[in-house]
Formats: structure tokens, sequence, C-alpha cells
């Protein structure tokens, strides 16, 4: 999985960049199509911080989270939080989608 992270206004630090890899390694478990992942972190004035989240897939399928907080580490924690509530829902729609046919037939 490819990982990118970007900073508009702020510096990434090492230990924002580990914790927002860290997060993310594990959207893969929620939707196994996930071969891109980029997080963007704006640094906006009065010291609030927007982080987005940006997972791609398989497919041209793209999942788009963005949260907006003081605490960059709390951002990133509740944005993948969102994207992992996404992810669950569309795996679990396909999953839902496959067998739909079968059941209309009986």
């Amino acid at each position: 999985m490819l990982f990118t992270i970007s900073g508009k206004h702020i510096d990434i630090t090492e230990a924002i960049r580990r914790h927002a890899e860290e997060k993310t390694s594990k959207l893969p478990r929620y939707y196994n199509g996930i071969n891109q992942v980029e997080v963007i972190i704006d640094g906006q004035p009065g010291g609030n911080t927007s982080v987005e989240v940006i997972a791609r897939g398989e497919h041209s399928k793209v999942f788009v989270v963005t949260e907006t907080g003081e605490d960059a580490y709390r951002c990133i924690d509740v944005a993948v939080r969102k994207l992992e509530r996404q992810l669950r829902r569309k795996k679990g729609r396909e999953r839902n989608n496959k067998h739909m046919g079968s059941a209309e037939l009986g």
C-alpha cells in the first residue's frame, strides 16, 4: 500500500508521520481493495488543523474524509475512524449485492 503525507502551512514532524502511517496501515482490514492512502494536514490560522484522508481503491473507488480541530493527532484519529466506517459500509453493501439475485429467484 502506498502511503503519502503532506502538509500545507505546517511542518510534518516524524512523530505525526509515524502516527498517521500507523493508523492508516489498518485500513485494508476493512476493505481489501485499498492500494493508496494520502493524508493532507492543513494548518489554519487561529491554531486549527484540518486533516483530509483520501483512500484510493481498485476500480477507481475513492473515499475522502475531512476533520478539523485543534490537535493534529486527534484529527487523524477521528478521520481514520470515519474512513473505517465508510469502508465497512461499502464492503457490506458489496457483499449484500452479490447474493441479491439468488434470493429473488427463490
